[in-house]
């Protein structure tokens, strides 16, 4: 699909709307890279899909999944045997929980009947729970900082051991800080750490009367920080029991990475799973937001629009329109006054394509139907390129050339102000040359034009119709309606 062609009819936007109903990083990564299909097995199934998920949201609300963290790093550790951080093998805790969770919201109900969503049954059916792996490091890792005291015996030992002797070296220095023989030499009855061993304040003019280590001074240099010397030794044990911590704590994340190791193919499968859910589900979202339908999809080659609005012009203001091509007619022309609604008819026709060829419901009414056209072609807005020292009619020309050498009789082609940029009388001599080229091709046309040679055309030409966007005569303004059949005089 041309890219040029995407852009013109704000492809993107669409895009980028469905990525922000997405939860997941991997969801929005599916949606940005959504591309339209042109084959009608595939567009049936991804509508489907997006059918399946607005059922089951509606019976079941909406699908219990939050953010996951990137899993990249971890994988590539796992794979090269590598221990896992706290946080990391907390993030592969998370991701086991919410697989389960998104499982259960499937299949929970055991009299909840599955057969209407086969799709959606494939994804929920692979994701990967593991109740005793996930259980173990959610009671060995309290937080992405903290392993739990439980998540060894050793480990819970060394604690309790470390916890006695700091209980006993407070109870040895708060009876220093309380001694009337050193009371004028404290600056402050507290207790703190430097360099992780405990110390007391001492005002600096008394510092030969507690004998110990100077840790550190105060800025002002009036506090000095002594480890006495009677607590000498119970420091130099509690640091021993915090090496010793340190390493049983190592050696815990290591078992626990090994544990993760066997099931890193189930685990790569359920982010990836659990993206596509994410994914598939936003698109059931944009449709509710947008009160939007799933379009029927002919095949025969024609669009029947009911009610079509553009997605980006608000509910409210919009004015939706009604399209019929195909059936008795594969060429329309619209005329009308500028600003009229005319170019928003062609971008509504083929955004709306395009999203249905990308599996999401269109904003239209129901029973609104399309064909699945083989490609896309679009010439809309301003051609002109400075950079390529093309004229307006010339980048327009381009275009409409590399249109003809790629459309067969199953495209659609939309073009706006065809033959404009010239002189009027080749302008619409021009135009009525490609435009008839195109129909003994086969393809379906929608083009825009002010020439009364093409509206002429079109009256007495089979195959071709005219339309027009309505214009309020007495206020003087367009009233944006499609009118099929009415040709307008500009």
């Amino acid at each position: 699909m041309n890219t040029h062609v995407l852009e013109k009819l704000e492809y993107d936007k669409i895009l980028e709307q469905l990525s922000q109903l997405c939860h997941t990083y991997i969801g929005k990564d599916f949606a940005l890279q959504l591309k339209p299909s042109f084959q009608k097995e595939q567009v049936e199934e991804q509508l489907k899909e997006t059918l399946e998920a607005s059922n089951l949201t509606l019976q079941k609300g909406n699908l219990p999944i939050v953010e996951i963290a990137h899993f990249s790093l971890s994988f590539k550790q796992l794979e090269s045997h590598l221990s896992l951080s706290t946080k990391q093998l907390l993030d592969f805790a998370l991701l086991l929980k919410l697989a389960k969770d998104v499982k259960e919201y499937f299949y929970h109900d055991e009299n909840f009947d599955t057969s209407p969503f086969v799709l959606l049954a494939e994804l929920f059916s692979h994701l990967y729970c593991n109740h005793d792996l996930e259980t173990l490091l959610f009671s060995s890792i309290l937080d992405e900082n903290t392993i739990a005291d439980t998540a060894s015996s050793k480990l819970n030992s060394i604690r309790k051991n470390k916890k006695k002797l700091e209980n006993t070296m407070k109870e040895t220095l708060n009876q220093l800080l309380h001694n009337s023989h050193f009371s004028k030499a404290i600056m402050e009855p507290v207790i703190t750490l430097r360099n992780d061993r405990y110390v007391i304040p001492v005002k600096a003019e008394f510092k030969g009367l507690i004998k110990g280590f100077i840790h550190d001074m105060s800025a002002s240099g009036s506090t000095i920080f002594v480890e006495p010397m009677q607590v000498f030794k119970l420091n130099n044990q509690i640091q021993t029991l915090k090496v010793e911590e340190q390493t049983e704590i190592e050696h815990i994340l290591s078992d626990l990475s090994l544990k993760l190791t066997p099931y890193i193919k189930e685990l790569k499968n359920n982010v990836t799973l659990i993206g596509q859910l994410d994914f598939i589900f936003a698109k059931a979202s944009l449709a509710k937001k947008m009160e939007a339908i799933c379009p029927i999809l002919k095949d025969t080659k024609e669009i029947h629009f009911q009610k079509a609005r553009h997605p980006f012009i608000e509910k409210e203001k919009v004015v939706p329109i009604d399209l019929c091509i195909g059936q008795n007619y594969s060429s329309l022309v619209i005329t009308g006054p500028n600003t009229g609604g005319k170019t928003v008819t062609l971008k509504t026709t083929g955004l709306l394509c395009l999203m249905a060829y990308s599996g999401l419901f269109i904003p239209a009414e129901k029973k609104s139907s399309l064909f699945v056209f083989d490609s896309i072609f679009a010439d809309i807005g301003d051609e002109q390129s400075i950079q390529e020292s093309l004229s307006t009619f010339s980048a327009h020309m381009t275009n409409i050339i590399s249109i003809i050498k790629e459309a067969t009789k199953n495209s659609l082609v939309l073009i706006d102000e065809l033959g404009s940029g010239t002189d009027p009388m080749e302008g619409a001599s021009l135009a009525i040359s490609i435009l008839d080229y195109f129909h003994q091709l086969g393809c379906l046309t929608l083009t825009t034009t002010h020439y009364a040679e093409i509206k002429n055309y079109a009256l007495v030409t089979d195959g071709f119709e005219n339309a027009s966007s309505a214009f309020d005569v007495e206020n003087l303004k367009p009233t944006y309606q499609l009118l099929i059949g009415v040709p307008r005089k500009k």
